[in-house]
């Protein structure tokens, strides 16, 4: 990918910079391997400089672990001097920050070599190399994120969530009710604050929908034939759900599994694919019978297992599975069926699509989007044909076989030859590596729950 003419970035910045001449400070992000958000803060007078030549950040920021330190075993770190590679903005993601009280902007960034080729550990890059197998195909991705999220108070109890009480009744939900709007109307006074300035900052956030928790919600992402623009969004999504929140003196949660009991939070995917005329090749009145759809969802259940990695990449991502909280832990897929990892919508024959619903609220959207999209253009090019569609309860009907912890999915992962051939081997010993030293670390930790059992009693 080659950097986009100066020129016509300089016109992005002039532009903005002119219809909004109160913006003080422009932050300048970049998503790591967890899909935290990092990056600098500049003056105004600073952007067209970062317009025409980038900013300078270490290469270490893609091997980082969830607590932001460097994973030496990368070879990120010392191994090169912690050297720096170079950032650039992604045109069309310079907005306005509309919870700051001293006007501030954003913009997203993008690592590159110092000559200026993508860098390959940017989780970004690593999309980017599969979407463009489908370029040489003449095929686009069309796709649409759906975004959980908890809704928390800000002060722990022992360490441990708790709802928020209500701005409306003074009380903390209780409610499993989904979609109930009198719990909207609870919160309402944020989550409309969110969705105006997800409209703020040009992201299409188009609804949001009480989830089966307390004080869970759903944010639905319109579809873009952009790949890489859908997983921008979910992104920055993210960083303005918590932003926001926090200006109503709430916290949020994007953690698979925040309350034991209770369900997890998810990130579903919709993928339809287009092509040169801008049709869905899905499009059929019996999905069935669409053989390109079949080979599609074929190729995306053969490499599920080896993609849950990517899909559920934490320790508390496995907490999430259950079969009464909708989470699917087989490859299986069926017409209209929420029980299934991969369910096709029956509405008009052009609307057929993929929606992918294994995949936790805490992976990272590159990353998730990669390993689907490799599984994807696995089926499409090797007519790899599915097992037959679920009927019904898809928990009594297919044995569970999908890795249930981290160790077993970094394994598949490891091993895959398939994902091997669409994401670049040396990227995947890099999130290996600093996975494996997470896991490392919780399984050196010695649990409350282990003082509870054995302290006495042994």
């Amino acid at each position: 990918m080659s950097v986009p003419p100066r020129a016509v970035q300089l016109n992005e910045a002039n532009a903005f910079l002119k219809e909004h001449p109160e913006v003080l400070y422009v932050d300048l992000l970049i998503a790591d391997m967890n899909g935290v958000v990092r990056g600098k803060r500049i003056e105004r007078t600073s952007l067209h400089k970062v317009y025409e030549k980038g900013i300078n950040l270490p290469a270490s920021l893609f091997a980082l672990d969830i607590n932001g330190s460097t994973v030496e075993s990368t070879g990120l770190g010392l191994d090169i001097g912690d050297a720096d590679r170079i950032c650039y903005p992604i045109p069309g993601t310079l907005s306005n920050e509309p919870w700051q009280k001293r006007p501030t902007a954003q913009l997203l960034m993008t690592m590159h070599e110092l000559e200026g080729e993508p860098f390959f550990a940017d989780p970004r890059e690593v999309l980017r190399q599969v979407v463009s197998k489908f370029d040489e195909l003449g095929l686009t991705i069309c796709a649409a994120f759906e975004l959980e999220f908890y809704l928390i108070d800000q002060e722990n109890v022992n360490g441990r969530p708790q709802p928020p009480r209500s701005p409306i009744s003074g009380k903390r939900p209780q409610s499993t009710q989904v979609y109930l709007i009198d719990d909207l109307d609870e919160y309402v006074d944020c989550l409309q604050d969110i969705l105006e300035g997800a409209k703020e900052q040009g992201i299409p956030a188009d609804a949001i929908v009480k989830e089966s928790a307390p004080a869970q919600f759903e944010v639905n992402l319109h579809h873009v034939a952009d790949p890489l623009r859908a997983c921008d969004y979910a992104v920055l999504l993210k960083r303005l759900i918590k932003n926001i929140a926090y200006d109503h003196e709430m916290d949020t949660t994007f953690m698979a599994k925040p309350y034991p009991g209770q369900a997890g939070n998810g990130l579903h995917v919709h993928i339809s694919v287009l092509d040169k005329d801008g049709k869905n090749i899905f499009t059929s009145e019996d999905p069935e019978q669409n053989a390109a759809l079949r080979h599609a969802i074929g190729g995306v259940l053969e490499t599920l297992p080896a993609s849950m990695a990517f899909l559920c990449p934490n320790v508390n991502s496995y907490r999430r599975f259950g079969a009464q909280f909708y989470v699917p832990n087989a490859p299986s897929w069926g017409l209209d069926n929420r029980t299934v990892a991969l369910r096709v919508p029956t509405g008009t024959a052009d609307a057929v699509r993929i929606e992918h619903r294994v995949a936790g609220a805490d992976a990272n959207p590159y990353l998730l989007m990669a390993a689907v999209l490799a599984g994807v253009h696995h089926g499409l090019t090797n007519k790899i044909e599915p097992s037959s569609p679920v009927e019904g309860n898809a928990y009594e009907q297919v044995e569970q076989s999908l890795p249930n912890n981290l160790r077993d999915a970094l394994r598949e992962l490891d091993d895959s030859e398939i994902l091997n051939k669409y994401i670049d081997p040396k990227y995947i010993d890099i999130f290996v590596a600093c996975k494996e030293s997470e896991l490392e670390e919780f399984e050196h930790s010695i649990s409350d729950l282990e003082y509870n059992w054995y302290l006495h009693t042994v």
